[in-house]
């Protein structure tokens, strides 16, 4: 199957259906060569949005994608790059974990610096703020917008009451308004995007861009025996990680899905990203990955798509539903 492009919510943006994402991997375990390398391997597979923050790495994930794209030598229209600020990288004062306008815009002006961009496509916030005023945050991000530093703004792990007020707020004032969404979804945690979201999908045309397909890792079936060396739950500072990937209800459930996968004649990954991407409500499914080989085995969910029928859907409920 070729790649798919959806429009972001009702947004005139296509993004491809896959989508490569710097999270953990750039900075932590790759460099500019291997990076440019993997991001080749995406760009082969049709993949046109590349994901990134502020908080990646400290800042060095942005850095390592932007030299990878200069090193590449993409033309700027063909592709579609996204950043998220919130944590911040300096200890003072309305630097970290905020939404204030201060922050804001030192933030936006240090991500295209570490970039070598003049501007991102997509700008999320990456966590609400409950200390900042939601009517300042939007004209923040409204104005960034505005300044041409970013395209779209949208949410990242907000609750749907959050995103409505502050999409009322932009079309009360008559603001950029936030376009899309990035949460977590996955087999394994479904909740929001399937019920808490239902709404807003119509409402205000609310388009996703999902983040973890595989449950960090889960869902390939990697921890099935414990924590592999090199794996992400191996890394410093990921040690939070590994009760959840060790946890014998959890993988209980992976050992099901695995068996669903082997049937299908695919992996295990890519059940579960192409799972994701079944979703219509869905614009975009972030893959991750350290190898060009792990990008191309990601990419190959896109042929177990059309596998997933009504019996294989409901097998997948029945070992999973909204656990």
């Amino acid at each position: 199957m070729e790649m798919e492009y959806r429009r972001l919510g009702r947004s005139g943006l296509q993004v491809s259906l896959l989508s490569f994402g710097s999270w953990v991997t750039f900075g932590d375990q790759l460099d500019v060569g291997l990076a440019a390398d993997c991001l080749a391997a995406a760009r082969d597979a049709g993949v046109n949005f590349f994901d990134n923050a502020e908080g990646y790495g400290g800042g060095e994930s942005e850095r390592i994608m932007g030299r990878a794209f200069d090193q590449l030598g993409w033309p700027r229209h063909s592709y579609v790059v996204s950043t998220k600020l919130y944590w911040g990288l300096h200890e003072s004062v309305n630097m970290r974990n905020t939404l204030n306008r201060k922050y804001l815009r030192h933030a936006i002006e240090g991500s295209l610096e570490r970039f070598g961009l003049d501007f991102v496509d997509l700008v999320f916030c990456h966590r609400s703020d409950p200390d900042t005023p939601l009517e300042e945050t939007v004209w923040a991000m409204s104005d960034m917008v505005s300044s041409g530093q970013a395209l779209y703004w949208g949410t990242s792990e907000w609750s749907a009451d959050d995103i409505r007020s502050a999409w009322d707020i932009a079309e009360r004032h008559h603001l950029h308004k936030p376009v899309m969404e990035q949460p977590q979804y996955n087999i394994l945690w479904r909740k929001k995007v399937e019920k808490e979201f239902t709404r807003l999908y119509e409402d205000i045309g609310l388009g996703l861009t999902t983040w973890s397909p595989l449950a960090s890792g889960l869902l390939t079936g990697k921890y099935l025996d414990g924590v592999p060396e090199g794996s992400r739950a191996a890394l410093a500072g990921y040690e939070w990680l590994r009760g959840t990937l060790t946890d014998e209800k959890r993988n209980t459930k992976v050992r099901a899905l695995k068996e669903v996968a082997d049937s299908l004649g695919c992996t295990l990954a890519q059940l579960a990203i192409a799972w994701c991407a079944h979703n219509p409500r869905v614009s975009s499914v972030i893959t991750g990955a350290s190898r060009p080989e792990q990008v191309t085995e990601n990419m190959a969910a896109l042929d177990v798509i059309g596998l997933l029928d009504e019996k294989v859907l409901e097998k997948i409920d029945t070992i999973t539903y909204f656990s």
